[in-house]
């Protein structure tokens, strides 16, 4: 009793360690995308053409995504080598000193061409320390958790997304209240050096977590690889690469929604940040809600029919959005988000408990990670430049609908070829770590 107590103990700690971490992630994630959408092309990117000035800020957003890989690289190497604990700890520390520095930095009319340059290093930063942050924030979720429970927990390490967009909205919803001058001089700034509050939190929260168990017995009968990339590339470079298909829909969902749209309310709509703020806060309660509706959905009929049913929603919930947003009307636009991120919450509940059951636990932390980044840059890097590209050359949304629904399809033919251990033969299913359905492991 004593050891399934704080196995369960563990458990909860694990999912808040990671869901605090998460939150982070996506709350530097949002405050980076706002402001780049927003507020970054006159402070660093100046430009005769306030088009060109908006694709280079949209721009520097994606340049985080270019060091993602190799952050997956290195951290994933010793996630899979030292322990996913200690690596936990440091991506933390990095990503929110990275945000924290953004947050200090001059513009360009105070120090000219070294003002973009500075931006774009701490995002860099901001990008190699997160290529490491979600993959092993997921594991020690699942590796903590039963398999009766892996996806509702892991869905629950979601939710910290859009824990962390609300977080961020609600901060920049306030920042807006300023006048434009003080806005644009230092109110700007508070959403970055906030960053620092929740690192402190979520540093404070890993430290007192144990090792993952998987990990601790890998260790302990000698199966740690010396160089676990070299296994993933030479053995799993297909999964990789599935995985890294399989995450493109939820990751342009994610950003269009929270990042693009902005954008296209001004540009498109005429409406004031604030306006279309109202509408994509309350509409990401669905998320919350769904997340773990559908991950508690996901231990009773399978992880892979959810995903799967997910990406087939989005297909075609990108053009409904659009439709409904080119209303004007609040209630119809609130409507398509809603209808947006119901199949983005189906798709995206499921993957911490499917994407990591498919690696074998000595170099799972490698290769959830590597994949995982791989698809994170072409769904979420690329999408806002390329949609400011195609709403400017179309002057219309049905081709980003279009975009949108080609990834649709490409994660859901991903889902169709990935397959769970067990299922196909390759490696035995992956067993609870702490404690199974009858008591004590």
């Amino acid at each position: 009793m004593t050891t399934t107590r704080s196995a369960s103990q563990q458990s909860r700690r694990a999912v808040f360690a990671s869901w605090i971490g998460t939150t982070v992630e996506y709350y530097d994630f949002a405050i980076y995308g706002l402001a780049a959408s927003l507020i970054f092309a006159n402070l660093f990117f100046p430009s005769t053409d306030p088009a060109v000035g908006t694709l280079l800020s949209l721009s520097s957003f994606a340049v985080g995504y270019l060091t993602r890989p190799l952050g997956a690289l290195v951290f994933g190497h010793f996630g899979d080598r030292i322990g996913r604990k200690t690596v936990l700890v440091v991506t933390l520390v990095l990503m929110g000193a990275s945000t924290f520095v953004i947050g200090l930095l001059p513009s360009y009319s105070q120090i000219g061409i070294a003002a973009p340059v500075l931006l774009i290093i701490a995002r860099l930063l901001q990008g190699f320390s997160v290529g490491g942050e979600y993959g092993g924030a997921v594991l020690m979720t699942v590796e903590h958790t039963s398999d009766r429970k892996r996806g509702l927990f892991g869905s629950l390490v979601n939710t910290g997304a859009t824990a962390g967009l609300v977080l961020a909205n609600v901060v920049f919803l306030l920042v807006f209240q300023l006048p434009d001058e003080q806005m644009m001089s230092w109110g700007w700034r508070i959403p970055f050096l906030l960053s620092g509050v929740l690192v402190v939190i979520g540093l404070v929260s890993r430290l007192a977590l144990e090792e993952s168990p998987d990990f601790a017995d890998a260790k302990e009968e000698g199966s740690v690889r010396e160089l676990p990339v070299l296994e993933v590339l030479r053995e799993h470079l297909g999964t990789v690469l599935l995985v890294a298909v399989g995450i493109i829909a939820a990751g342009s969902a994610f950003t269009m929604t929270t990042v693009f749209s902005l954008t296209y309310g001004k540009v498109a709509l005429g409406m004031d940040n604030s306006a279309m703020l109202k509408v994509l806060l309350p509409a990401t309660a669905v998320i919350l809600v769904g997340l773990p509706l559908f991950g508690h959905l996901s231990d009773r009929v399978g992880v892979r029919p959810v995903f799967l049913a997910g990406a087939a929603s989005l297909i075609v919930l990108p053009f409904a959005w659009f439709a409904l947003m080119d209303t004007g009307q609040y209630v119809l636009m609130l409507l398509g988000f809603s209808l947006l991120f119901v199949g983005y919450a189906a798709n995206y509940a499921v993957v911490p408990a499917y994407f990591s059951q498919v690696f074998p636990p000595a170099v799972r932390f490698t290769g959830m990670s590597i994949g995982f980044t791989l698809g994170l840059i072409a769904g979420n890097a690329i999408a806002p430049a390329v949609s400011a590209w195609l709403l400017e050359a179309t002057g219309g949304w049905v081709a980003i609908a279009g975009y949108m629904a080609v990834t649709g399809v490409l994660s859901l033919v991903a889902g169709i070829f990935l397959r769970l251990p067990g299922a196909d033969g390759q490696q035995p299913a992956v067993r609870a770590p702490a404690q199974d359905a009858q008591g004590v492991r």
